[in-house]
């Protein structure tokens, strides 16, 4: 097992690609800190499927687009475990609405959450990786295509890859590595609601190159690689994960639904 003995904080970690990642890590034997902010049921559920791999998992609520929780979560953290080997940022909001329709509160919730947390999360992370450790960001295609809707979160994604090299810089002289993954639409609920929400129909449902939509395994095998020793040069990167979509758009088709 990869991560035997580890202690791993996923935020966002209870539905979609963070459940992914959480499942992924505890299959390769590292303990689980599973954050969620909203849905407690949907939590508990997780946290039992993730208990029956045999290691242990842990939940804490907080909204991380306010400091002072993400200083009580660290302090449980530390209170529980006393250690942290890898962090996943996963945890992302956003208000979709075009450029010109954003509002103050708007805008400021989506940097909070997806960028800001991002800063304060691993500043807090690296107080714990008392012997290195892994962080990995998640990204998305929207820091830098633009998608409908999307200004505010695309932004916020740019300014998580800015900040995901300056950070690998900063820490490798702790021992401790920062990478991103990023990715095209990853067939989710939060993407059917988010496509139903905007009224974008199926053209959100894009397959790739690779002749499929990204999936969450998908997206969870990668930040697994990008956690073991042997990612081990791997500083300050952005993993794209999109089945080629992003190289060859012109070639991507809408999926069969």
């Amino acid at each position: 097992m990869l991560f035997k003995g580890k202690v791993s904080l996923i935020t966002g970690g209870s539905r979609g690609v963070g459940k992914a990642i959480s499942t992924k890590l505890a299959d390769e034997g590292a303990d689980v800190i599973i954050n969620y902010f909203r849905k407690k049921s949907t939590a508990q559920e997780t946290a039992r499927e993730i208990e029956k791999k045999g290691v242990r998992v842990h939940l804490i609520k907080a909204n991380l687009a306010e400091a002072d929780k993400i200083d009580e979560m660290f302090a449980e953290i530390n209170k529980e475990f006393g250690r942290l080997d890898i962090l996943i940022n996963n945890a992302a909001s956003g208000v979709a609405r075009p450029a010109l329709e954003l509002d103050d509160r708007g805008w400021d919730w989506t940097m909070d959450v997806n960028a800001k947390a991002v800063l304060l999360c691993s500043q807090r992370a690296t107080k714990l990786m008392k012997n290195g450790g892994k962080i990995v960001n998640i990204s998305s295609l929207g820091s830098h295509l633009v998608m409908p809707v999307y200004t505010a979160v695309g932004v916020s994604k740019a300014a998580l890859e800015a900040l995901t090299k300056y950070l690998a810089i900063e820490l490798a002289q702790l021992g401790i590595s920062v990478n991103a993954v990023s990715a095209s639409a990853v067939l989710t609920d939060a993407l059917k609601i988010y496509a139903s929400a905007q009224g974008l129909g199926d053209s959100v449902y894009q397959t790739t190159p690779a002749g499929r939509m990204v999936t969450p395994e998908d997206i969870a095998d990668v930040v697994a690689f990008l956690c073991s020793e042997q990612s081990y040069m791997i500083r300050g990167q952005i993993i794209v994960v999109d089945g080629g979509y992003s190289v060859s758009p012109e070639s991507a088709m809408k999926v069969d639904k």
